[in-house]
């Protein structure tokens, strides 16, 4: 019943290169990110916002001057200290990081389709312009090629005397009819199918798979391979399946997706190639294409990229990152990033950080990282009393997943109510007002803030049979649209419900490492539009926040671990240091994963 919480996020558009970013990695020992264009490799903070090294890509001719080059794989080898990136004319690279030195350490004259490097880094997968798999080891060694496209299923093969099938049975016409049943040909892939291969390892290693086009039918077909270059499996005929692919780092699953003729599924294959689960995406079947899937370095979140196949009025298309997770095999929507129709504004590649799971890196075509930084987060209701139904609210894509455990015990993914909503949910919040604690704020992907609560005390309603109703649903109050100066998908984040229409939210300062807290309230000529009617910058970034209500106290904890008073019941915001009760000002060795406030003694 967990939702997940953006804890912070760093935007950071200090760099602007050549041309545009093409891919990107991050280097896991220092965070910095490693961005390659038709033009150069860069190695990036973006903390500091300084390049750390760079190299051009053209002047040596690994890349054509005329920005036509393109970059089809890049990789950081902590290792080595070096990052490799293979262009689509043939070239494999090394990049020092310490000289800014570039070497050519190997050359494909039929150019390279892909590049992937094993989880270990031991062995790189490289695909060719010819349809051949190379394996070499770290030192580029080579150890095999072999072809993509094979005839054989592999090693894995199914063994069955076909027991079961209805070719095997005597059911009349039936059976001879489906003995006499022909295997029908695969579709062919979608039209935007970039026809690329696509490669990914599974997390020990052992294993990795190709997604590929076949020859024969025109349609997408997995092949499984183990770390010696031999073919274990091979996907069984699946009409519609799409160009993502990623194995599931804990082993399971991998995933891709498929478009049905009434609706699109992200899909489970196990690693002999046959399906295993799927869900369906909050869209209609030919409105999105799926670009990638990512899953995080713990398995717990599986990122999903898309794109709008039809352009809007003014000829741009929309993107998305949504954040899937699963629990008692239902998968909720827990988060979406809808980012500006701007072409500029869209991302070109985004990936999860290598070293901490919840972290998500996303790059947009006009060379802006921004990072965004998750925690796992229980939403319920704050009351302390008989009044409070001890409401615990779960996202789920355009639903509120709504369960009053004072009331009753149900087990996820059900829940006593839903909330329905008109775009995604990425924040909720319980009003902060003692025996009003029930009502319910939540922000949606579109900019707007619901507000729900009960019509009328309940205790005397029954239903025509007689039953009490303990339970009550919520119903939609009022609706705010929120203005805000930030375009950027999740800017305000750390949303809190302080009275009837008071709101606070913290998003990024002006400055790096900062962040400004803002109060919004109702616009006086516009009683449904929500505008900030103070602000105060904080030193430090606020990663979470805690009120109590019966005191109105509000608690700030920033990134160092520091906590900070927020003093809002008057007309000007402003900050304080939250000292003891011998004075001293409490700042934490590391930041608290929960923070709660509780009144001890009075104090």
């Amino acid at each position: 019943m967990r939702n997940l919480k953006l804890l912070k996020s760093l935007r950071s558009s200090e760099l602007q290169g050549p041309g545009s970013p093409q891919c990107f990695s991050v280097r896991s020992n220092t965070g910095s990110l490693l961005i390659a264009s038709q033009f150069s490799v860069t190695e990036y903070n973006t903390q500091s916002g300084e390049v750390v090294s760079e190299a051009s890509l053209t002047a040596d001719g690994y890349l054509p001057e005329d920005g036509s080059g393109v970059v089809v794989g890049l990789q950081d080898l902590a290792e080595l200290q070096s990052a490799c990136l293979a262009t689509a004319g043939g070239d494999v690279v090394l990049f020092n990081l310490n000289t800014s030195q570039l070497e050519c350490v190997g050359s494909v004259g039929s150019g390279l389709t892909s590049m992937s490097w094993s989880p270990d880094e031991e062995l790189v997968i490289l695909t060719t312009g010819q349809e051949t798999i190379i394996m070499m080891t770290k030192d580029f060694e080579p150890v095999t090629e072999v072809g993509i496209h094979q005839d054989d299923f592999g090693e894995g093969k199914f063994i069955t005397v076909g027991w079961g099938k209805k070719e095997t049975q005597f059911h009349g016409s039936e059976g001879k009819q489906a003995a006499q049943k022909k295997i029908q040909d695969s579709q062919p892939a979608v039209a935007w199918d970039d026809r690329k291969p696509r490669v990914t390892w599974r997390g020990d290693g052992q294993l990795f798979a190709v997604s590929a086009i076949c020859p024969q039918t025109g349609a997408r077909k997995v092949r499984v391979w183990n770390r010696e270059g031999v073919l274990q499996a091979t996907s069984e005929p699946i009409n519609g399946l799409e160009q993502a692919l990623c194995w599931k780092p804990s082993g399971s699953l991998i995933a891709s997706s498929q478009r049905h003729p009434n609706k699109h599924s992200v899909v489970f294959m196990e690693k002999n190639g046959l399906l295993h689960g799927d869900f369906t995406l909050p869209f209609s079947k030919d409105q999105v294409k799926v670009k990638e899937l990512l899953w995080n370095s713990d398995s717990t979140v599986l990122a999903v990229w898309l794109e709008d196949l039809a352009a809007g009025p003014d000829g741009t298309v929309k993107s998305y990152i949504q954040l899937w997770t699963v629990g008692n095999y239902h998968w909720y929507l827990k988060q979406s990033l809808d980012f500006d129709r701007d072409p500029q504004k869209a991302p070109v590649s985004f990936c999860w950080d290598p070293e901490r799971p919840l972290w998500l890196h996303v790059l947009t075509h006009n060379w802006t990282s921004i990072t965004y930084d998750w925690g796992w987060t229980t939403e319920r209701s704050p009351g302390l009393d008989m009044t409070d139904d001890a409401s615990v609210a779960v996202i789920d894509g355009e639903k509120v997943l709504v369960t009053t455990f004072r009331q009753c015990v149900v087990p996820p993914p059900m829940s006593s109510f839903e909330l329905q909503l008109k775009s995604p949910v990425n924040q909720v919040t319980f009003l902060c007002q003692p025996t009003r604690t029930n009502r319910i704020a939540v922000f949606t992907s579109n900019g707007q803030i619901s507000v729900f609560g009960k019509v009328s005390k309940e205790d005397s309603h029954r239903t025509a049979d007689g039953f009490r109703i303990l339970s009550h649903p919520l119903y939609l109050q009022k609706t705010f649209r929120v203005t805000s100066h930030q375009n950027d998908p999740l800017a305000l984040r750390q949303l809190l419900w302080l009275q009837d229409e008071l709101f606070l939210a913290v998003t990024s300062g002006i400055l790096p490492n900062t962040s400004t807290l803002l109060m919004l309230h109702p616009v006086q000529d516009a009683a449904d539009t929500l505008a900030v009617r103070s602000q105060v910058e904080v030193e430090g970034v606020v990663i979470s926040t805690a009120h109590l209500s019966q005191t109105g106290t509000l608690a700030l904890q920033l990134e160092d671990g520091q906590i900070k008073k927020l003093l809002w019941d008057c007309p000007e915001l402003s900050v304080e240091d939250w000292y003891d009760s011998n004075g001293c000002s409490v700042n934490f060795p590391v930041p608290c994963i929960q923070t709660a406030l509780c009144c001890i003694s009075g104090t």
